[in-house]
Order: structure tokens, then C-alpha cells, then sequence
């Protein structure tokens, strides 16, 4: 005999699957999903949303949170989120996307990152429903007859079957032995934590289903997989990457981030409100309307959407302070008024001038020759508030000159 259909769990159950759905590229399969809910709803307990992430390098950007954004809405709708914390399959590396075997991990490199990376998601996440595990705690005790038996659910065909490993396999590119073992791993780690729900962006997908399918392996319930879309960096076409230099770090200035968000292409603003703030539905559609009417300007949207990554990273005094500078550099022309000091040694200068693209590098303001003579080839120096254009031009330094690269860095001169 059926159970009486219960119309306020469903009706919660409608109302929850709505908030979570939004932004989401795919939920596999959607039904489970209602399913799973509708249990948590009825015996009050809740559902277990694990998120696994490898330490491999110190720091995370805004792309990397668009998957915890989502997760906050778990939590604020009741349920437990599981960061799993590599720690094991970090000295691996995940093979995903990348064309060669990945470097592995010290253990003290790993130790650095995850702490680093813990501090930076529980700006987002609240710790009291969070709950931080560490691979290593199931998959190090494993002996070999474990891992032949978990070997044994996968074959190498359908290992090939991945996009990255196939084009390896095919441009004769070798592939190790155990980099096949890390979505095996990954995988597992559903099982030991016997996860409800696992969330990933689509790169993920094959590492997620692993954990489904194990799952079933090991007659435990299956985990319904949710994948969120990657966010494409500040140039707009290219995924985040802190590698490509299109990224916002949640971890850098308010300064930065703000001047940063304010160069985000107006086409990806809504995606951007979307994906990577915590702004309720109902004003990311109020946006997406007056920009689609005009009546919202996309300049004030933009400081809108750079005041809050501020504010949800560096707190709303931070934001005001950075909103402050914007406008008093950017929209007024005036220089900031904290402009660091830096000493440039006399011993430096050649009959008291220096090479233009030398004075860039030694003031720390680009990082190399190559980049100074760029930023002067695209108009992006100033030296007390003139355009430099000339890559051979030798600068007379003086006590207290401002110079000048792109938007946000600035650099006093001081002869020591």
C-alpha cells in the first residue's frame, strides 16, 4: 500500500529542490535528489554533501567557490557539508585535464595548503555544519588485497574512456599506473564518509560517478552527483586560472578584488552575481532584468557585484575602504592616498637615471623585463600621472614620484 502523500514535506521538498537546482548544470539522477530530501524531511536528519578538494597549491580563487556557494545553501536549507581534504590523493594529483603526469605532493606541502585552504572556505561556509576529514585517515590503513578489490570495479577500458587519459593514450603520452587509482580514491571516499550528495564542477563528472558506483559496490545507497559550471576568468573566455592570471583571489586585497571585479566583461555579470556571490535569487533576476531593460547600468552593477565580493571575503568596512579608493583613483583621477614607499638604491642609477623596464622591476610593480616592456607597449605606465610610452626611455628618480602600472599598483619613490 502507498504512503499518504504528505502536502507540507512535498511542498518543502519542491521548495528546497528549487533553491538547489538553480546554477546547476546537472544533477544525476534529479529524482534521487527529491528522494533523498524527502527522507532527510521526514526523520529530520540530514543530508550529507561532501565536496572533496587536494591542497595543491596554497590558494583558492572565486571560480574554485562556486561550488561552496552552492553548498552554503545546503547548509542554510539544514544539511551537513563534508569537505574531504586530500591529503592522500593530493600526493598524487588529479589527472583531470592535464596532459602529463602531475607532480607529487610533499606531505608538508599538502599539510600547508589544506590549512590555507580550510581558512579560506569557512569565510563562505558555516564550521558548525561543516565537517573536515582527511583522506588519509581510510585510504592509508588499506593493504593490497583492499586495493585490488577496489581495483577490480574498474576497467582499464573504461578508465581510457576519460578524455584526458584517451588523447594521452593516443599521442603516445605516458599515463602512470596510479593515476587511474585517483578516481578510484576519490571515489572511495564516498564510501568511507557514505555521502548523500557529492558536488564538483563539470570537469569532475567521471571522479563523481566513481563514487556512485562504488557506492553500490559496497551496497550502500548511491550519492546523487550535483556539477556546477566552470566560471570563466576576467578575460571571458578562458576558466579561472590562476596560472592564466584571470582570476580573483579570495585571499587577496580588498583593493585588488574590488579593481579586479570592476574589470569583469558586462556579458558575464549576471553569471558572475549567479555563481560567485551569496545575493538571494530573487535579486540576481531583479539585476538580470534592469540590465536586460536598461534601467540598471552596468557600471553600477559592476560596483555592486565588486562591493560584495569584497564584503563576503574582507567584511563591509573593507568594502567601503576599497569602493572609497576606486572611486577617488578611477572615477575622480586622484591618486590613492596610501601609496607604498619604496626605496630605490642610488647605486642603481647610471649618471642618476635608470632604464624604464628596470625601474618597473626593481619597484616589484611586474614581475619581469617582459612584462614591463608589455604593460608600456599597452599604455598601462604612468610616471606622476604621464603616459610612458617609449620601452627605452631612462627615468630621472626623484624623492616622492608616483609610478604607475595598470589600474591598481602604485609605487613612491624613495632614493636610498
Amino acid at each position: 500500500m502507498n504512503e499518504k502523500v504528505n502536502p507540507q514535506v512535498e511542498q518543502e521538498v519542491a521548495r528546497q529542490v528549487a533553491i538547489l537546482e538553480r546554477g546547476a548544470v546537472e544533477i544525476l539522477p534529479k529524482e534521487e535528489l527529491a528522494n533523498k530530501l524527502r527522507k532527510s524531511i521526514q526523520s529530520g536528519k540530514p543530508l550529507k554533501v561532501k565536496l572533496g578538494l587536494d591542497p595543491t597549491a596554497p590558494d583558492i580563487h572565486i571560480g574554485h567557490m562556486v561550488v561552496v556557494n552552492k553548498m552554503r545553501q545546503f547548509q542554510e536549507l539544514g544539511h551537513v557539508v563534508q569537505i574531504v581534504i586530500g591529503d592522500f590523493t593530493g600526493r598524487i594529483g588529479d589527472p583531470t585535464d592535464k596532459s602529463e603526469t602531475r607532480k607529487q605532493l610533499s606531505e608538508e606541502e599538502v599539510v600547508a595548503n589544506a590549512k590555507t585552504y580550510t581558512e579560506q572556505l569557512f569565510k563562505i561556509l558555516d564550521p558548525a555544519k561543516t565537517e573536515v576529514r582527511y583522506n588519509s585517515q581510510w585510504l592509508a590503513p588499506l593493504n593490497f588485497a583492499d586495493v585490488t578489490r577496489l581495483a577490480a570495479n574498474m576497467t582499464v577500458a573504461r578508465m581510457l574512456e576519460r578524455d584526458d587519459f584517451s588523447k594521452r593514450y593516443t599521442n603516445g603520452q605516458p599515463i602512470s599506473l596510479h593515476e587511474f587509482f585517483y578516481p578510484l580514491m576519490q571515489g572511495y571516499d564516498s564510501v568511507a564518509l557514505e555521502s548523500d550528495v557529492e558536488m564538483g564542477g563539470t570537469d569532475q563528472t567521471f571522479n563523481l560517478l566513481m563514487g556512485r558506483q562504488l557506492q553500490k559496490e559496497y551496497n550502500q545507497e548511491a550519492q546523487v552527483i550535483f556539477t556546477m559550471p566552470l566560471l570563466e576568468g576576467l578575460d571571458g573566455v578562458k576558466k579561472m586560472s590562476k596560472s592564466l592570471g584571470n582570476y580573483i583571489g579570495v585571499d587577496e586585497s580588498a583593493t585588488e578584488i574590488y579593481g579586479k571585479a570592476m574589470s569583469v566583461p558586462d556579458e558575464l555579470m549576471v553569471k558572475y552575481f549567479e555563481l560567485a556571490t551569496n545575493l538571494s535569487p530573487d535579486e540576481v533576476d531583479q539585476i538580470a532584468a534592469g540590465m536586460e531593460n536598461g534601467t540598471l547600468h552596468p557600471r553600477d552593477m559592476k560596483m555592486k557585484l565588486a562591493r560584495t565580493l569584497v564584503e563576503m571575503y574582507q567584511g563591509k568596512v573593507a568594502a567601503s575602504e576599497a569602493e572609497k579608493q576606486f572611486i577617488t583613483v578611477f572615477q575622480q583621477r586622484d591618486l590613492p592616498t596610501d601609496i607604498p614607499e619604496v626605496v630605490l638604491e642610488t647605486s642603481k642609477l647610471e649618471e642618476g637615471s635608470i632604464w624604464i623596464v628596470q625601474l618597473l622591476t626593481d619597484l616589484k610593480l611586474v614581475p619581469s623585463n617582459g612584462e614591463a616592456r608589455r604593460m608600456i607597449q599597452g599604455g598601462g605606465v604612468r610616471i606622476d600621472q604621464e603616459k610612458v610610452s617609449d620601452v627605452q626611455l631612462r627615468v630621472v628618480p626623484q624623492d616622492g614620484m608616483v609610478v604607475q602600472v595598470g589600474k591598481r599598483k602604485f609605487a613612491k619613490i624613495k632614493l636610498g
